[in-house]
């Protein structure tokens, strides 16, 4: 334990107990902050020997529950693993450690001419290692995947200690199965991430944007098909506001509305670059085509830069409607592109009739069928959060989608979680668990 820090009992800070998410966890037995992969495997073969539970925790932002205190665990904090070992230009690709704060690889990474564009609103808290395990999305997704997509290499360790060094450096590597991919978005349940080599893009020196309405979803898909078409596949952002997401938006921030809150759907198109000044033609004619082809109804484009974060600002102001409507129920969901304009109406009509009064706004990732709802305030309406959360999730099985689509599954979505995935991929899935941690220490409780 030489190379790690450990705390006991009322030494646990307070922030060590939860998440960014409601769930409520037990008491951990020890807090213990590793400063390298050595000292992480060593505490791995104590736990194991003593069948000790070890939940991993990285910045503690995740929305699932999945990194909250299981019963007489111990806390396994890798914020000590908080390090870039190299930046490699000539490859594309960083090598950092589990604790590395996202925000440091993406000031590293533009530092170096490159970007690493993964981006979320809390890449100033998030580590490394949390993102990877689970499989983070963010704003970007369109353009460059999940996180998924982004790593080439892992470092992790498993519940008995074994090391394993996987750390490719190749786009192509097909040497076998590519086992990196059983720990992306396994939330620690499968093995300890300890580093990673990242996969960085070319940098990018700002970006063209525009806020456009548009009368329904129909002309969201037909806009999103232009819009790819038109600037060949560079989209970096599509983000959707329905009309009571943006009302509300606006009233809880108390910013000026870029155009009047009078249609049913708004449009965020973000296009980076490395010559923004010069993408701004073709940016413009894709908007003005989509103008003369009934698409959009009203729009306004960025003028500068402060002008792009302010259009961000209002897709981002949902940390205002959660905490101004609290106490609220948050959904992160996926449905296929095609059917999301059908579902978003048919979960709003259900809402409505189990509880007229409930407010609901609904808003995403659209290009990747990304929908986010947030339903509250809770309290006092007549309805239970179960019962609101039964009605979402009914129908986004009978819509085939994901009870999750990029927050994970942790404490909070796995009594649904058979609602997205079959029992036979469940039984694959427990039977892996057991395979790699068999004595079923590793965040036990959560995603299973």
């Amino acid at each position: 334990m030489g190379a790690s820090n450990v705390k006991v009992g009322a030494d646990i800070p307070e922030a060590a107990l939860r998440d960014w998410s409601d769930e409520r966890g037990g008491t951990p037995l020890a807090l213990v902050a590793p400063r390298n992969t050595e000292a992480v495997a060593t505490i791995m073969r104590l736990c194991h020997a003593h069948e000790i539970p070890v939940v991993p925790q990285g910045g503690r932002s995740g929305l699932a529950g999945g990194a909250v205190p299981s019963e007489g665990a111990v806390l396994l904090s890798l914020a000590g693993l908080d390090r870039i070992d190299e930046i490699d230009v000539i490859s594309g690709l960083m090598v950092v450690g589990a604790g590395c704060i996202l925000k440091r690889v993406q000031e590293a990474a533009q530092e170096a001419g490159l970007s690493f564009p993964l981006d979320f609103g809390a890449s100033g808290s998030s580590q490394i290692g949390g993102i990877v395990a689970t499989n983070a999305g963010g704003n970007r997704v369109i353009r460059y995947g999940m996180t998924r997509d982004l790593v080439l290499g892992l470092e992790a360790v498993l519940a008995d200690g074994t090391i394993l060094p996987m750390m490719n450096r190749m786009p192509k590597n097909n040497a076998a199965l590519d086992l990196k991919h059983l720990f992306i978005g396994s939330e620690g349940t499968l093995g300890v991430i300890t580093r990673a080599v990242l996969k960085l893009h070319p940098g990018v020196a700002g970006a063209n944007a525009s806020l456009v309405a548009v009368q329904d979803f129909e002309a969201v898909t037909g806009l999103l098909r232009h819009a790819q078409h038109a600037l060949s596949g560079r989209i970096t952002a599509f983000e959707l506001m329905w009309n009571d997401y943006y009302r509300a938006v606006l009233a809880e921030t108390g910013q000026r509305a870029p155009i009047p809150p009078d249609q049913d759907i708004y449009v965020l198109i973000e296009m980076q670059g490395s010559d923004p000044d010069g993408d701004r033609p073709a940016f413009e004619s894709m908007l003005e085509a989509a103008f003369e082809a009934g698409l959009v109804v009203n729009a306004v484009v960025a003028q500068s830069q402060c002008e792009v974060e302010l259009f961000w600002s209002l897709r981002d102001g949902v940390a205002e409607i959660l905490s101004r409507r609290a106490p609220v129920i948050a959904f992160d969901v996926s449905v296929p592109l095609a059917r999301i304009g059908a579902c978003v109406q048919e979960i709003r009509v259900g809402l409505m009739q189990a509880c007229p009064t409930l407010q609901v706004v609904f808003f995403g990732h659209a290009g990747d069928s990304n929908i986010h709802l947030i339903a509250g305030p809770v309290a006092d309406i007549g309805l239970t959060s179960h019962g609101i959360e039964q009605i979402v999730y009914d129908i986004i099985r009978t819509y085939g989608g994901s009870v999750s689509a990029e927050h994970g599954i942790g404490l909070h979505k796995k009594p649904w979680l058979s609602y997205s995935r079959s029992e036979s991929e469940m039984a694959l899935l427990r039977q892996l668990k057991r395979t790699l941690d068999s004595k079923g220490i590793l965040n036990p409780g959560k995603v299973l």
